[in-house]
């Protein structure tokens, strides 16, 4: 009996269905048992890291072999050539940062490598790709993992050392100015803790913009650092009797149009009340330890704002300006109107002396810890 055409077709498909799904199957323990093979072979692999094995001063921390991170699935696995130090890593190590990492762990927010690994669903990048890479901590270690949407490649006109100073102060300076400040041409910036990685890199960007830029910073060493940065105006708001009355001086009593605050403590409140008339107070972080207490009238009287500044959840929530906001960053420095200042490059060996130097305060512009 022969059967008509459609009663042929359904059980074509239905014969096709099933050869796929079994396809799928067959696949699928293909993937688990290479996966679980390559596990199996990772798990012996060693890398040299500095380690946190508890919550302490940089001291506390050791350098030693540890085990190699497996790549996972939306992961990259950068092989870590160099790491800027930033102020939070030397809060993490202590457990005085908002992220409180599992034991064992190695600081280091910020790396520049090669990627030596791709997770499954990744896409827009390949292996050998040279990338920097904000990690939250993980950094200070021959291998780190990464997520993509918190890394982007890495021109060949910026080196190593320079790219890995790069990305969380510009990323943040860059989101705080252009797109929480809208600062312009005709503003005047005022830069707290104007010697830091930060405090650089606002001023760079500040004059980049064609602002003016006053600088305040604790030292006369300091301020002369800023002034090669680029700075109009410097206050030392150590020596100085009244840090209000400084900038109302400096601005013929108009006041500054932004200011970009990284230190919190003592020196907000007089910088808000030398704020111009419609102004932004820009709050970027406490490297000075204390949360400010700005009186709430002050903002009315001066019809004046104050602005946070988070630039991980800029990232999370508006990806596409972060990557233009990058892509502006790289090709300025490839252009020189910014420079990256990196003042010392430590050894890893030596990456206790690079968190006492930032815990301190004796850090001009950047550091970096070299890992190979």
């Amino acid at each position: 009996m022969n059967l008509p055409y459609s009663a042929i077709h359904a059980k074509y498909r239905l014969i096709k269905k099933a050869l796929m799904n079994f396809t799928i199957i067959c696949r699928q323990k293909l993937n688990k048992h290479l996966d679980l093979s390559y596990c199996n072979l990772n798990k012996g692999l060693k890398m040299k890291a500095l380690v946190c094995e508890q919550f302490g001063p940089p001291e506390s921390l050791v350098i030693k072999e540890v085990k190699k991170p497996i790549i996972s699935k939306g992961k990259l696995l950068i092989k870590v050539s160099a790491c800027g130090i930033n102020f939070p890593d030397t809060l993490i190590i202590e457990g005085l940062y908002q992220f409180k990492p599992e034991m064992p762990f190695s600081p280091g927010a910020e790396v520049c490598g090669i990627v030596a690994e791709i997770g499954e669903q990744v896409t827009g990048f390949k292996i050998g790709d040279r990338v920097v890479s904000g990690v939250t901590w993980g950094g200070m270690a021959e291998y780190a993992l990464a997520e993509p949407l918190f890394t982007f490649k890495v021109p060949e006109s910026i080196g190593d050392e320079a790219a890995a100073a790069t990305l969380m102060t510009y990323g943040t300076s860059m989101h705080g100015l252009l797109d929480r400040a809208m600062l312009s041409y005709s503003d005047t910036l005022l830069v707290l803790g104007a010697s830091g990685g930060v405090g650089t890199s606002a001023i760079q960007i500040g004059k980049a913009m064609g602002s003016k830029v006053i600088a305040a910073a604790s030292t006369e060493e300091k301020l002369t650092w800023c002034k090669e940065q680029g700075a109009d105006h410097l206050i030392n708001y150590e020596t100085i009797p009244d840090l209000k009355n400084a900038i109302k001086e400096l601005t013929n009593g108009k006041g500054v149009d932004v200011i970009y605050d990284p230190v919190g403590g003592k020196f907000s409140e007089p910088a808000f009340r030398a704020i111009a008339r419609g102004g932004r107070h820009l709050v970027v972080g406490f490297t000075n330890g204390d949360i400010p207490k700005i009186p709430f009238n002050l903002p009315l009287l001066k019809s004046a704002s104050i602005v946070g500044v988070f630039w991980g959840s800029f990232i999370r929530n508006e990806p596409e300006n972060n990557e233009r906001n990058i892509r502006s960053i790289f090709n300025l420095i490839s252009k020189r109107k910014l420079t990256p200042k990196v003042s010392k490059v430590y050894p890893l060996k030596e990456a206790v002396k690079a968190l006492n130097a930032m815990k301190n305060r004796e850090v001009l512009g950047k550091i970096v810890v070299k890992i190979d």
